[in-house]
């Protein structure tokens, strides 16, 4: 009740084309009120090996560049660096994605520690520009835990790992949109009798 929440998911997307299609998704001409925060979630499919898999791969240098253009856009659209959150890549449990490229006909075309190198190169991205910035590839191994249930397929995010993404990314977001006022009543402060008079009114009634 205090924001509209856009989600733009694009299966199989890598940084490169994100790049060209993020002045479709943001523009500073569209007269809606600044961002209170921007997620940028990208690198499984960067990391994707060049031999096995050049359509998605992404060398490491121009994944770099691709995030820093990104916040740099954002930035000259009104979204300032402080709104704006980084996401590494997650971990990667190589039998199951190596399963699930076997049954597609190719061969294992990522590996978790190149992910690795991508989710420290976003780390050091989000440094440099000044963004906030959430390590989901170290979070998910922390202390060596098994973080195979987060994944559902060895690459993709399980309902579980979508639970332990927002469990950390809550945090980040809700003290960005704590201090922003409540559009709607809660539902029990609405007129039983007449909630037109709540729900069309300054929110007090």
């Amino acid at each position: 009740r205090k924001c509209d929440v856009l989600n733009r998911g694009f299966s199989g997307y890598n940084t490169r084309w994100a790049k060209i299609i993020l002045p479709r998704l943001i523009k500073k001409e569209d007269g809606l009120d600044n961002p209170v925060a921007v997620t940028i979630f990208f690198g499984a499919n960067d990391s994707a090996l060049k031999d096995e898999n050049p359509k998605q791969h992404v060398p490491l240098d121009e994944y770099v560049g691709n995030l820093k253009s990104m916040v740099r856009y954002l930035q000259s659209v009104g979204v300032p660096e402080h709104r704006i959150v980084l996401i590494t890549p997650p971990p990667l449990c190589e039998a199951a994605w190596e399963r699930e490229c076997r049954a597609q006909g190719c061969k294992l075309n990522r590996l978790n520690l190149v992910a690795g190198d991508y989710a420290a190169a976003c780390l050091h991205a989000a440094r440099d520009c000044g963004t906030e910035v959430l390590d989901l590839w170290t979070l998910m191994q922390k202390d060596g835990q098994d973080f195979s249930s987060f994944l559902s397929d060895g690459l993709h995010l399980s309902p579980k790992g979508n639970e332990f993404l927002f469990s950390h990314l809550w945090p980040l977001i809700e003290k960005r949109a704590a201090s922003l006022p409540l559009l709607l009543p809660y539902w029990r402060d609405v007129a039983e009798a007449r909630p037109e008079l709540s729900l069309l009114g300054d929110g007090d009634h």
